[in-house]
């Protein structure tokens, strides 16, 4: 196979923003397509799946209960993406919490479940789980001071698509956390990036829809775009694609990153065998 390059994907926005791109062949272990997959970038919310991966573990081994009740004061409030924010009850279920954390994206929700479980413990799940450069920093913040991380997470393409192949093998996991997993992932409302050209229902596609299934997390804030996932077909795929560009220097970018995430995604329903 040739060494991926960004020239086979015909990134329109090359130059103009910096890209880790990487697409797995999880029946043959190769990798098909890729972008210096190695490099560290931004990756906004994606990183939110290590808080559920902590959740889903604890869940198995009964150090946390489905149905614990969180109330929402125990975290500042916090605006953009989510839903509880804009409900009017105070307190959701440890499931209820970690499921808006997985259909939206949810920042109450997930600075909520942190304060349960401990951003430590999230982060020593993720080494766990195969991270190495690739992290959840902090809980989300409107505002970051001088002394917070600049970045709510940071990862490489390569290191997501391995955790991926490991959810998805159920490599260092129970059954249960597996399936708990995946069933989350299906959830994600957010298919506006690559998943975009796969064509399923945004807000529906937990079985296969045109012979693909989805599995999915996102993440945008100015001058990012990340999404990691698992793209089941006539075979089954991973893929993560993260872009990063200067929105103040370039605002236009994010309109070349859009297309150049629908073309990746027009790669990943054709190799994945979309009907």
């Amino acid at each position: 196979m040739a060494k991926p390059h960004a020239g086979a994907l015909e990134l329109a926005s090359e130059g103009r923003a910096t890209w880790s791109v990487l697409i797995r062949d999880l029946r043959s272990k190769t990798d098909l397509m890729g972008v210096t997959p190695g490099r560290v970038l931004p990756t906004a919310s994606v990183a939110k799946i290590f808080v559920l991966a902590e959740v889903a573990f604890r869940l198995h081994s009964g150090d946390l209960a489905a149905d614990e009740l969180l109330h929402r004061s125990v975290s500042p409030a916090v605006a953009d993406s989510g839903l509880w924010q804009h409900l009017s009850v105070e307190k959701l279920t440890v499931a209820d919490a970690a499921t808006l954390v997985a259909a939206v994206n949810d920042n109450l929700a997930t600075n909520v479940l942190l304060s349960r479980v401990g951003l430590t413990a999230v982060q020593e799940r993720s080494e766990r789980l195969g991270a190495r450069r690739t992290a959840l920093l902090d809980i989300v913040r409107d505002h970051r001071g001088p002394r917070d991380p600049v970045t709510l997470s940071v990862g490489s393409a390569r290191e997501w698509v391995d955790i991926l192949e490991g959810i998805w093998t159920g490599h260092d996991m129970s059954p249960s956390v597996r399936r708990q997993m995946l069933r989350w992932l299906s959830l994600n409302t957010d298919t506006s990036m690559v998943a975009e050209p796969l064509g399923v229902d945004p807000l529906s596609h937990p079985g296969a829809d045109h012979g693909l299934r989805l599995w999915n997390k996102t993440g945008s804030e100015s001058g990012t775009r990340a999404d990691v996932g698992i793209v089941g077909g006539r075979t089954d795929l991973a893929y993560a694609v993260i872009a990063r560009w200067d929105e103040a220097a370039d605002p236009s970018a994010r309109h070349l990153v859009r297309g150049d995430l629908h073309r990746i995604g027009e790669a990943v329903a054709n190799l994945a065998g979309a009907d």
